[in-house]
């Protein structure tokens, strides 16, 4: 069989040669009714080829012929690469379709359904070339019957349903999703601590002070806060494909100017990074809508882990290329190199992501039943509820909880090099090579988190307990490990404790970042912009004040403020937290 065919149905004529008593049954299209013509010798091979198409569509299912299915046998071993179905009705047949001339690997067995499967398939005519030993019946000689439908024919049903694929073609559309959210998370991050290493050379090249650092650093989160809600919005009223879409272009091409503009003046740079800011704060929103539409409860928690990761291993690559790039070609060349990448990602993108599995025509019977009978409700947004949305304790549990998370680990991602270099002494690789540890331990912690997480929530373990634990886990963990760093008397104990506090905070990722989708999965990108925007606010005001303490104090100091607001986060997070929805 030549080219990409679905299902083989009735042909409709009984195959009669002169010598023998030959009758082969096929599912015949007769009002929607499968005729068996009588079985008996038939053991000749047959080879199937389709004309052009033609967009006929086909009705419902007639599951009666698939229990005929069960008895297929194995593929045949015959020179032309065919198939060998086993087909019992009042006598037996053996036919064998050839599903690739020259290729056997690409032979698999076609289940046979009830002509029109369902609703979105397509039909194709085809021919039938009948072969024995004994006759050659070709098309002509096969004339179709009449019926109260119209004319019986073989067809071949194509669509969204079960065909003959490579495994690329048979990984699931919803995990397709997650990993460009993932690429797009990771260029995300590469993007963004890029600077915190080329802010080394630039600083000598341009004379600046730890404060002139602090602002710079703080720029980005000018741009990134204005987007948070307004990203949220458009998410969920525009889909998520088109707004993340945006924003990686956005930010790419804002990364490219930034060398640009630095070499313009201060004020360019700033509001250069400000741009940045902008593309990248509708990331996160339009991300979450995109999941909380693709994928079923029972794996949320590991399809956003793995998302978020994307983020820690974006700060590896950006941690551990930026120096030696630097080193090579200078610290242009790391935007140059960076920003072009998100080029590569947008083409991908917009072949293969949907907004919704209802706008996918290429998703899988199966996959469509299990997403949307693994998830709830996710009606378009005409109008956002905001009183509603803030009179609940739950939303506010997250913004607070967001705000004290997003200030640790905000400081840690701008700073850490800084902390290196002046601190432990390291030069500028060992500190861009050092820091890629604490986010590896990050990468691998949130994806354990995750699979915990859906572990207990299948095992019946409520959703408020899961998001409690592993939100504790994300703040206390850091504050222990900060705490012990003023203690510590070598740089490989620090950079120990680095890695600890970063692999503890990624349990965030199965606690407060998969709580939008629980208790107001409609509303899921608002819900995230709204306890984002103050995770913003938390990296500016973190970023720049810790310039200012290090003119003032010490990175004891720093560190302190860190530990105190975890405190805080965990207790209003469990007093005020739930897993259940309050927003419908």
């Amino acid at each position: 069989m030549h080219g990409n065919y679905g299902n083989l149905y009735h042909l409709g004529k009984d195959l009669s040669p002169q010598r023998g008593d030959v009758s082969c049954a096929f599912v015949a299209r007769y009002g929607g009714q499968i005729a068996n013509d009588h079985f008996s010798r038939c053991w000749h091979g047959m080879r199937f080829h389709a004309r052009e198409p033609f967009n006929e569509k086909v009705s419902k299912l007639i599951p009666t012929f698939e229990d005929e299915l069960q008895r297929c046998s194995s593929i045949s071993q015959r020179p032309i690469h065919c198939m060998n179905m086993k087909l019992n009705a009042s006598r037996r047949c053996h036919c064998n379709l050839s599903s690739d001339l020259y290729s056997c690997s690409l032979v698999q067995r076609r289940a046979v359904y009830g002509l029109g499967l369902n609703k979105h398939g397509k039909a194709n005519p085809a021919c039938v070339h009948y072969k024995s030993e004994d006759c050659d019946i070709t098309e002509s000689e096969v004339n179709p019957l009449a019926s109260a439908e119209g004319t019986g024919e073989a067809i071949l049903l194509e669509g969204n349903v079960p065909q003959v694929s490579s495994w690329w073609q048979k990984f699931p559309k919803r995990w397709v999703v997650v990993l460009l959210c993932f690429a797009a998370f990771l260029l995300c991050n590469m993007d963004r601590v890029n600077m915190s290493i080329a802010i080394l050379p630039m600083s000598q090249e341009f004379n600046w002070n730890s404060a002139t650092v602090g602002l710079i650093q703080s720029s980005f989160f000018w741009g990134y806060l204005l987007t948070q809600i307004l990203g949220g919005i458009w998410a969920d009223k525009l889909g998520g494909k088109l707004v993340l879409g945006f924003g990686v272009v956005w930010w790419s091409m804002a990364t490219i100017l930034t060398p640009i503009a630095a070499r313009i003046g201060l004020p360019c740079l700033l509001i250069m990074r400000a741009f940045m800011g902008i593309g990248e704060g509708v990331a996160m929103p339009a991300m979450n809508n995109m999941l909380s539409k693709w994928i079923p409860v029972s794996e949320r928690s590991r399809s956003l882990a793995l998302v978020y990761s994307g983020m820690y291993l974006g700060s590896v690559v950006g941690l551990a290329f930026s120096p030696l790039l630097i080193q090579k070609f200078g610290w242009p060349s790391v935007f140059y190199s960076f920003g072009s990448l998100g080029s590569i990602w947008f083409a991908l993108w917009l072949r293969k992501a949907y907004s919704s599995p209802k706008d996918d025509p290429d998703l899988g019977i199966e996959e469509k039943r299990l997403i949307l009978e693994g998830n709830v409700s996710n009606a378009p947004v005409s109008s956002i509820p905001w009183k509603l949305i803030l009179s609940k304790a739950p939303v506010w549990a997250l913004i607070i909880s967001h705000f004290c998370h997003n200030w640790g680990t905000f400081i840690l991602l701008t700073w850490m090099p800084t902390y290196y270099n002046q601190v432990l002494k390291f030069n500028l690789t060992e500190s861009g090579l050092l820091c890629v540890l604490p986010w590896l331990t990050m990468a691998a912690f949130a994806n354990i988190g995750g699979w915990i997480a859906d572990t207990l929530v299948r095992k019946g373990v409520s959703i408020t307990a899961v998001r409690k634990i592993m939100q504790s886990i994300g703040f206390l963990g850091p504050a222990f490990f900060l705490s012990q760093l003023s203690h510590v008397r070598t740089p490989a104990m620090a950079v120990l404790c680095m890695a600890c506090s970063q692999g503890s905070d990624a349990f965030s990722q199965s606690g407060l970042y998969s709580n939008h989708q629980d208790i107001g999965p409609r509303y899921a990108g608002v819900l995230l912009g709204l306890s984002n925007t103050a995770g913003v606010l938390a990296g500016v005001f973190g970023t720049a004040a810790t310039g200012l303490i290090l003119q003032r104090g010490s990175w004891n100091d720093v560190f302190k403020v860190a530990v105190a607001l975890y405190i805080i986060g965990t207790l209003v997070w469990n007093i005020f937290s739930t897993g259940e929805k309050v927003l419908d």
